[in-house]
């Protein structure tokens, strides 16, 4: 995309996260968990951002964000609620330690719903295209050392681990490009009510 045409209104690109947010007890359980792993290990960059679970990732103009919007109401109405899973660690070598997730069949729906219903709208350009995890976790540390991931995944694939939470809705975080802090975009209920998402293309 021009870079001229992101100086006008509307049209910087901003970064976009679909995400599951634990409840808040959970999420203090799992930033003590970071906390302690990045003392352990001495992680130069910790995670700043809340626990979460990652839906999709995508660039895209601000003047598309209430389109955006609008689709992901959509789908979330059509969802129902369900129960988040989370049991011990699992890692991608050699670079990232996580907690599993083991209820993965009604998250890979969503994504699915959400990539059906609403790719077209998180496409930037050719370059930039919205980016669907195929295996849901949230990060406790990422882009170890070689040392600092051998070290650690010794200790956490023995390491116990159990939390559940309530999926009841799903949240939209955004940030300008080149910004470190993400901020709520919307919030989308999950009510499990039939909803025709053609009614989506008025938007």
């Amino acid at each position: 995309m021009e870079k001229n045409i992101q100086q006008l209104p509307g049209y910087q690109v901003y970064e976009y996260k679909l995400v599951l947010t634990p409840h808040e007890e959970l999420i203090k359980h799992i930033q003590d968990v970071r906390k302690a792993f990045t003392d352990k290990f001495s992680i130069e960059n910790p995670i700043a951002s809340l626990p979460q679970v990652l839906l999709a990732s995508f660039k895209q103009i601000q003047a598309a964000e209430d389109r955006i919007l609008n689709r992901l109401k959509i789908v979330a109405m059509g969802n129902p609620a369900f129960k988040v899973e989370l049991k011990d660690f699992g890692s991608f070598p050699s670079h990232t330690i996580f907690i599993n997730v083991t209820s993965k069949i009604p998250i890979t729906n969503l994504i699915k719903k959400v990539k059906t219903d609403a790719q077209k709208l998180l496409k930037l350009d050719a370059d930039n295209k919205p980016y669907f995890p195929t295996d849901s976790h949230i990060t406790i540390g990422l882009k170890l050392k070689p040392w600092q991931y051998e070290k650690a995944w010794l200790e956490y694939e023995k390491k116990h681990f159990t939390g559940r939470f309530i999926a009841d809705q799903m949240l939209l975080l955004q940030r300008r490009e080149g910004e470190f802090k993400y901020k709520i975009a919307g919030s989308f209920k999950f009510e499990n009510m039939p909803v025709d998402v053609k009614q989506g293309q008025l938007f």
